[in-house]
C-alpha cells in the first residue's frame, strides 16, 4: 500500500492530522512524588544523577498504573524503599516550568518509610538515597521542589498549583 506525500492530502486531513498529534504530543504527564519520612523524622531525598542535587522520589506513571502502584515502584527505584505508609496528599502542582524536560501534573503525598533497604536500582539516573534530619536538609531541591518539601512539612490543607 502506497502512501501519498502529506503535500498532497486534502487540507482537512491534514488539519485533523496535525489536531491528533497535538493532542498526544503536547500533554501534561502525570506525576507522583513522595515526601517520604521515616517513623524518627528523617526525610528521604535522592540526587540525580542529571544534576546532581537533590529531590524528592518520584516519576511519571507508566501506561495502566495507578498513583499507588506508581508510586510503590518509583520509592523502590529511586530510593530503595520495600514499605511504605501512605498519610496524606500534600497537593497537586502543574507549573509548566517546574521540570525542563517536559510539563508535569505532580501528585504530592506524604508517606512514612522504613529506611532504604537497597541502592538505587538505575544509578544512570540516581546516585544515591540518604536520610536527613530536619537541621540537614539541602537548601536547595532540585526542579523547584523546594516548595513541595515546605508544603509537605506543613500541615496545612491541601494545594492545588
Amino acid at each position: 500500500m502506497a502512501f501519498a506525500p502529506l503535500s498532497l492530502l486534502p487540507a482537512s486531513a491534514l488539519g485533523v492530522m496535525k489536531e491528533i498529534l497535538r493532542h498526544l504530543l503536547r500533554r501534561p504527564v502525570v506525576g507522583i512524588a513522595a515526601a517520604a519520612r521515616t517513623l524518627d523524622g528523617r526525610w528521604l531525598l535522592i540526587r540525580r544523577a542529571d544534576t546532581g542535587t537533590w529531590a524528592l522520589p518520584g516519576g511519571t506513571l507508566e501506561w495502566g498504573e495507578t498513583l499507588r502502584q506508581g508510586l510503590a515502584r518509583e520509592l523502590l527505584e529511586e530510593a530503595g524503599v520495600t514499605r511504605f505508609d501512605l498519610q496524606r496528599v500534600v497537593g497537586v502542582y502543574s507549573r509548566p516550568d517546574r521540570d525542563p524536560r517536559f510539563h508535569a501534573v505532580t501528585v504530592v503525598v506524604v508517606v512514612t518509610v522504613e529506611p532504604p533497604t537497597q541502592a538505587p536500582q538505575n544509578p544512570l539516573e540516581i546516585r544515591e538515597a540518604r536520610l536527613f534530619r530536619e537541621d540537614e536538609l539541602p537548601t536547595r531541591l532540585a526542579m523547584h521542589m523546594d516548595d513541595l518539601l515546605a508544603a509537605a512539612r506543613r500541615a496545612g490543607e491541601t494545594e492545588l498549583e
